[in-house]
């Protein structure tokens, strides 16, 4: 279940801003680059939410809450990651969308305890609307 787990530990633990209100912001990116943005988006407002469900129905790819140990084995997973976050901030710095539109890569800035950490976050076109992959 390690392994499982690190393919999620980044992103979750990149947006969950848990202990501060901040919303990740879409604002500057248009077309499919703001519908990733609204996906990582997403993602911070249920991880500061506290709702493991809605992460893994709405905001992971199918094949990593399958790799999580599907819908229950993701939201323990996601209870478990979203418990060791206390407070960071973070950004969607830039969006690159493939060619074919079915994959994003999103970069993203969190600071965390002082210190900024920059990440790749990668995105799936699934069902009509993006969703995170992994890091």
């Amino acid at each position: 279940m390690r392994r499982p787990l690190a393919l999620l530990c980044l992103p979750v633990s990149t947006l969950a801003l848990a202990a501060c209100g901040t919303t990740v912001s879409t604002a500057g990116f248009k077309g499919a680059q703001h519908e990733v943005a609204q996906t990582i988006s997403n993602l911070q407002a249920d991880a500061t939410a506290g709702e493991q469900a809605k992460i893994c129905a709405n905001d992971l790819a199918a094949a990593l809450v399958q790799k999580l140990g599907g819908k229950k084995g993701c939201e323990a997973a996601i209870k478990s990651q979203l418990a060791q976050v206390d407070s960071l901030e973070a950004s969607v710095e830039s969006v690159t969308v493939a060619i074919d539109g079915k994959t994003a890569t999103a970069q993203v800035k969190s600071i965390r305890e002082g210190k900024s950490r920059p990440s790749s976050v990668s995105l799936v076109a699934e069902g009509g609307k993006w969703k995170i992959s992994g890091s």
